[in-house]
């Protein structure tokens, strides 16, 4: 397998970020791979592909406090990005086998790199996956999530087209995630998360986190390891399309 490992750390807008990550997506092959690590400048608010954000979500609030929104390429909850390390893989689908098997896999990585930097990071016990109107994705970890004490540190969500799937997630360097909650509509669910800061009671860095990871995964997935440059952000202008963010 030959990964390319992409750094982004100088923070980009959310719609360019899933349309570089829905790129790898389609660029991934039966020998190609990629694993991505970036930040989001502004900060901003990110809904599963599927889910009822119309509804869920107070759009003219969102709008008053002037957030950025986007609609993600993969499933799962909506997700505030802001103080995080944001990982994504993508491969083909044959690279670490069944959607469960995919998201244990990468887990099990996350989880070890965090582990070196102190954190004692665990793996959720196996449970049913959550839909996408189950609340924010932070609300509560599903099995196999990345965990400290029962409160969730990262946050993931994966599609799979064709051959090769997606899979990116949020790993929280500070706990922001209550900003879902201050513009869902009606009663929101108690969010569960913890961050890096709360764990190990100090700031943690982009880059130590990257480093981190990048060394376990190089560990435990066996192929040819090339830093790429960050990506360029392709035409695609789906994702900074409001109807495409708010079509349902």
């Amino acid at each position: 397998m030959h990964w390319s490992y992409i750094v982004d750390p100088t923070g980009r807008p959310g719609a360019d970020h899933m349309a570089v990550d829905d790129a790898l997506l389609h660029a991934a092959a039966e020998t190609v791979a990629f694993f991505r690590c970036y930040r989001w400048d502004p900060p901003c608010l990110s809904f599963g592909r599927n889910e009822p954000a119309r509804t869920r979500y107070d759009r003219a609030r969102i709008a008053a406090r002037g957030l950025a929104t986007v609609r993600r390429p993969t499933g799962g909850r909506a997700v505030w990005h802001d103080a995080e390390v944001t990982y994504a893989v993508a491969g083909p689908v044959s690279l670490f086998g069944s959607l469960p098997a995919t998201y244990r896999a990468i887990h099990t990585v996350i989880t070890d790199g965090l582990r070196t930097l102190g954190v004692p990071a665990t793996l959720a016990p196996p449970t049913p996956l959550l839909g996408p109107g189950a609340g924010a994705c932070f609300a509560s970890p599903a099995g196999g999530e990345v965990i400290v004490d029962g409160r969730k540190l990262v946050g993931s969500a994966q599609i799979r087209e064709g051959t090769a799937f997606l899979q990116h997630g949020s790993i929280l360097l500070a706990n922001g995630q209550d900003v879902v909650a201050q513009v869902t509509r009606g009663l929101a669910p108690e969010v569960h998360a913890t961050s890096l800061g709360e764990v190990l009671g100090r700031d943690v860095t982009f880059a130590e986190v990257t480093e981190a990871i990048l060394g376990t995964a190089r560990r435990a997935w066996p192929g040819t390891w090339t830093d790429a440059a960050p990506a360029a952000v392709p035409a695609d202008t789906r994702f900074a399309d409001p109807d495409w963010t708010w079509r349902r």
